[in-house]
């Protein structure tokens, strides 16, 4: 495309004039060769040789009819049949009105009558023919994604747009087709095996499209979209096309995933039916079970519910409507439970939809990084009571708070912390860390490190849903925790389930092992509570022994375990 731009800027371009009289191409050359550089040949079998060899070079071909050996007709289907001779244009000659419909019907860009029309005329339509096939190039050039052919984004849109002005009562269909961990690839495999995934799939993509009628377009890195006239039975025909795209990828294992918005007759506009085929698609980035989703009205809802929380978390904070409630940790080391902590828990009271739990909000705000702003609230308030209740009622109570990974890969995250319990003039270790252990998962070594850190500054860390995640015994000596909390899931069917309750005891064990105290969260009865204390926990919360109580009620709560004497 750079050389095209060159030479619209002034360079001459080359023009092969095709004719057996020897007079006529002098002719015709003379009108021509101050402005281009001219070529000859006297029949079509030389001017294809010439074509073929200076395919590049070539601007325009001027060609004659009747010729022997290979005649212009012939000739003319040759080079439009061909994928890289048809950008040439071509302008025939002739002198016969019948064939001027015939050679455009063909391809030919133009025609110049015989005898020749005033040069300025001819000169005029050479320019004119050169002008609109080198724009089309550029244009085509521009419009395509240079790795796959295929339409970028904004042309895609475009044509698209134009196609439903064109077809207002035709169904169509989106599909957002997205290449699974792609980033994986490009890492084992190098980038240009990852390029040739990329022209594998789009090549798939056009196939396709050629076949079911509609555009393609390469959206992103590994992102497509398929614009389609509307298929009643897409849904079986859809497992057909993933298992072409991922043919001839040899010992590569290559998965997709598509979202697809079908058609209902809500008349949509074409990017409004792509952002819902996208949301559908992006629903299916962590299933290992379906690769392919259909959108409908209850996703859509979700995600304008998740959109409305996201945008509401600043108003919810600055107007305090994230309420800290504290749930009782208790030793069982001894005779009776007693109270040793307590785990700091969010409740969301929002002025619209009420009581948000956390399950619906906590996921969300982690996915998209708004989960810092919520920590450091906590960690405030959690901070902020630790201080009151050693001030009202002179025993420190020290709280666990929710480190998400994102805090965790932070590298500031030990400042944070400090500038909150200097503020409140509490010791480091009364705040405690909790980090899930899928967390040490993600990246073990840096959260390791970042852990490390903490636990030098004074802070104490206690790995959180242990048993859910996938920690090695290898890496489990390396971590410096300072308690384990073992998976709710796993103490709800302890007193019915041997399997679970060996489980559980193996847990303890390990605990026991690395010299730091077994937590079970989740119990929510005597039974269970006993069998822990029988397998060696130390440290228990949950339903039986406390719900999570606000502020207000944890303080009565407090006062009775002080025994009245709280003033």
């Amino acid at each position: 495309m750079h050389e095209l731009l060159e030479r619209k800027k002034g360079l001459h371009r080359t023009i092969l004039i095709v004719d057996d009289e020897c007079i006529e191409r002098e002719m015709l050359g003379a009108m021509l060769q101050d402005s281009y550089a001219v070529v000859y040949a006297e029949n079509g079998a030389v001017a294809l040789d010439i074509i073929r060899r200076e395919k590049l070079t070539l601007s325009l071909i001027i060609l004659d009819l009747h010729m022997p050996e290979l005649d212009g007709y012939t000739l003319l289907k040759i080079i439009r049949s061909d994928s890289e001779l048809r950008r040439i244009p071509v302008i025939v000659l002739t002198s016969e009105r019948e064939a001027e419909v015939t050679v455009l019907q063909l391809g030919a860009a133009d025609f110049i009558t015989k005898p020749y029309d005033a040069p300025d005329v001819v000169r005029a339509r050479v320019g004119r023919s050169i002008e609109l096939a080198e724009d089309s190039i550029i244009i085509h050039e521009t419009e395509r994604d240079e790795l796959t052919g295929l339409f970028n984004k904004a042309f895609f849109f475009e044509y698209g747009k134009l196609l439903d002005l064109q077809n207002r009562n035709m169904p169509m269909d989106a599909i957002v087709l997205d290449i699974n961990r792609f980033h994986i690839i490009n890492e084992l495999y190098g980038r240009y095996f990852g390029d040739m995934v990329l022209k594998k799939v789009g090549f798939s993509v056009h196939d396709i499209v050629c076949r079911t009628g509609g555009l393609a377009c390469r959206f992103n890195s590994n992102c497509f979209g398929i614009y389609l006239p509307h298929v009643p039975d897409l849904a079986e025909k859809l497992p057909q096309m993933l298992s072409v795209l991922c043919e001839g990828m040899g010992d590569c294992k290559i998965t997709v995933r598509m979202g697809v918005y079908h058609d209902d007759g809500s008349g949509l506009d074409m990017e409004q039916r792509f952002e819902r085929a996208a949301l559908t698609c992006r629903k299916l980035r962590n299933s290992y079970t379906t690769c392919c989703e259909f959108y409908n009205a209850e996703l859509h809802s979700r995600e304008l519910y998740a959109e409305r929380l996201m945008n509401d978390i600043d108003r919810a904070l600055e107007e305090r409507q994230f309420r800290v409630y504290f749930q009782p940790k208790y030793c069982i080391c001894g005779s009776r439970p007693k109270l040793t902590s307590v785990e700091a828990l969010i409740r969301w009271f929002h002025p619209e939809f009420g009581v948000i739990k956390p399950g619906e909000f906590i996921s969300l705000f982690e996915d998209n990084g708004l989960i810092q702003k919520l920590d450091r609230y906590v960690w405030n308030v959690a901070a902020e009571h630790i201080r009151k209740w050693e001030n009202d009622y002179g025993v420190c109570i020290p709280v666990s708070v929710n480190v998400s990974r994102v805090d965790a890969f932070n590298p500031l995250l030990g400042e944070i912390l400090n500038e909150i319990t200097g503020k409140n003039g509490l010791e480091n270790g009364k705040l405690l860390l909790e980090i899930t252990e899928s967390a040490y998962t993600d990246n073990s070594q840096q959260i390791i490190d970042t852990v490390i850190g903490l636990r030098k500054q004074g802070y104490k860390i206690e790995m959180d849903d242990f048993g859910s995640g996938y920690s090695s015994l290898n890496m489990l000596t390396k971590l410096p925790i300072d308690a384990l909390k073992l998976d709710m899931n796993f103490i709800r069917n302890i007193c019915s389930n041997q399997k679970d309750r060996r489980l559980v005891g193996i847990m303890i064990e390990i605990a026991r092992m690395l010299e730091v105290p077994a937590i079970a969260e989740g119990v929510e009865t005597k039974e269970q509570m006993e069998l822990l204390k029988e397998l060696g926990c130390d440290i228990i919360q949950g339903y039986y022994l406390s719900r999570p109580l606000s502020e207000e009620d944890f303080e009565v709560l407090l006062k009775e375990e002080l025994g009245g004497k709280a003033s």
